[in-house]
C-alpha cells in the first residue's frame, strides 16, 4: 500500500527532529529581471545566456512592486503573532525584496525587525551554466541537458554548482544553527524558491521523500511553519493571496 503523506508534507515514518523555532516564514523574492529574460527565452526560444553574475541580479520593476505588496502583508501581522527576525539571502534580488518589505513597514508605522545575511541561504549554484536559460544549456551541451534530463532536477549538479540536494545540506545546518541560536524566535526566511523548497524537505524529517514534483514557488510567495517550541509545522505553501490586487499587471506569471 503506498503511504499518504498528510497535509503538512510529513510522512508518519519520517523521523522530524525537534526545532526550537516559534514560527518560519519564508518568502521567496519578488520578480527579477532574470525572472523576466528567462521567460522571454523560453517563448523565443533564444539561446544566449542573461549576463553578468547570479548574486547580482535586481528586482524587475514589478519585482519591486511586489516588495511593497510583501511590506503590506508583514505590517498586517500583530507584533505577538508575526515574525520578530529576519535572516535574508545574500543575493541583491532578495536584499532589494527585504528592502521594499521593510520600507514599507517603517510608512506604516510598523516595528522595524533586526535582520541577518546569511551566506547559506544564497540561490543554487549553476557553475559554469550561471544564468544560462535551458535552451542555451542545450545548445552549449546537449550531452550535459540530457544528463540532467535522465538524473532529474532534485539530484542533478551542473559542472562547478549544486544539485538541490546540496541545496538541502547547507539549508539544513543553517535550521540547526537558527534554532539552537534564536529558540522561540518566530524568523522570516527571504531567499529563493531552492531555499524554500529545501526547507521543506529539511523540516519534513529524516526519511522524507525527495520534494521532486512539489507546487512550484511563486516570487513574492509566503511559505508558513507553524512552531510550537519542538517541531515546526508547514501551515501555508507558496500563498501568493497578498499579491491579488497586482494581478492586472503584466509579468505576474514566473518562469
Amino acid at each position: 500500500m503506498t503511504e499518504r503523506t498528510p497535509p503538512d508534507g510529513v510522512p508518519s515514518t519520517a523521523l522530524v527532529p525537534p526545532c526550537a523555532l516559534g514560527g518560519l516564514w519564508a518568502v521567496r523574492h519578488g520578480q527579477s529581471t532574470a525572472n523576466v529574460a528567462f521567460a522571454a527565452a523560453e517563448d523565443s526560444g533564444t539561446t544566449v545566456p542573461v549576463p553578468g553574475r547570479d548574486r547580482d541580479v535586481p528586482l524587475s520593476d514589478l519585482g519591486a512592486v511586489q516588495a511593497v505588496a510583501l511590506g503590506d502583508w508583514l505590517a498586517g501581522k500583530a507584533p505577538e503573532a508575526g515574525p520578530d527576525l529576519v535572516v535574508c539571502s545574500p543575493y541583491m534580488r532578495a536584499l532589494q525584496t527585504w528592502e521594499g518589505m521593510a520600507a514599507r513597514v517603517a510608512e506604516l508605522g510598523r516595528l522595524q525587525l533586526d535582520m541577518l545575511v546569511d551566506e547559506r541561504l544564497r540561490d543554487r549554484e549553476m557553475g559554469v551554466f550561471e544564468l544560462h536559460p535551458p535552451a542555451a544549456l542545450r545548445a552549449r551541451s546537449p550531452q550535459e541537458a540530457d544528463r540532467r534530463d535522465l538524473v532529474g532536477e532534485w539530484c542533478y549538479r551542473p559542472p562547478g554548482g549544486e544539485s538541490f540536494a546540496d541545496v538541502a545540506v547547507r539549508v539544513g545546518q543553517f535550521v540547526s544553527d537558527l534554532a539552537r541560536a534564536a529558540p522561540g524566535r518566530r524568523v522570516l526566511v527571504v531567499a529563493h524558491d531552492g531555499v524554500v523548497i529545501a526547507l521543506r524537505y529539511v523540516l519534513a524529517g529524516i526519511g522524507a521523500d525527495a520534494p521532486e514534483e512539489l507546487p512550484p514557488v511563486p516570487n513574492a510567495s509566503v511559505s508558513h511553519w507553524n512552531g510550537d517550541g519542538r517541531r515546526l509545522r508547514l501551515a501555508a505553501w507558496g500563498d501568493t493571496a497578498h499579491l491579488t490586487s497586482l494581478n492586472d499587471l503584466e509579468g505576474m506569471t514566473q518562469a
